[in-house]
């Protein structure tokens, strides 16, 4: 299983950025899959997860009405896509699949919200 993470980076309050997580090694379609975010010093929070067909979706509180999870399963790839951004969106932000037991993770993508 690999999961590699794509599209952070250095954005000015209130902007946009979208992150990607392309995923192989497994069968990408049968299962649901997460964004974490952990910042310095704190715990890892989970972000948003997406079911394995995109049907249903969930969010953090602190994230809801800004970002949206979204996959598709052609490209074996999971997005999210972030608006409204706030410095205290600044982490390391990265994907996550369990399947069965087992807990994979990307390496992470960092967003750095500042001015």
């Amino acid at each position: 299983v690999q999961l590699v993470e794509s599209g952070g980076g250095l954005v000015q309050p209130g902007g946009s950025l979208r992150l990607s997580c392309e995923a192989s090694g497994f069968t990408f379609r049968s299962y649901a899959m997460s964004w974490y975010r952990q910042a310095p010093g704190k715990e890892r929070e989970l972000v948003a997860t997406i079911t394995s067909d995109g049907g249903t979706t969930n969010y953090a509180d602190s994230v809801k009405g800004r970002f949206t999870i979204s996959r598709d399963n052609a490209k074996n790839t999971v997005y999210l896509q972030m608006k409204s951004l706030k410095p205290e969106d600044t982490a390391v932000y990265l994907c996550n699949v369990r399947i069965w037991f087992d807990v994979y993770w990307g390496q992470g993508t960092q967003v750095t919200v500042s001015s």
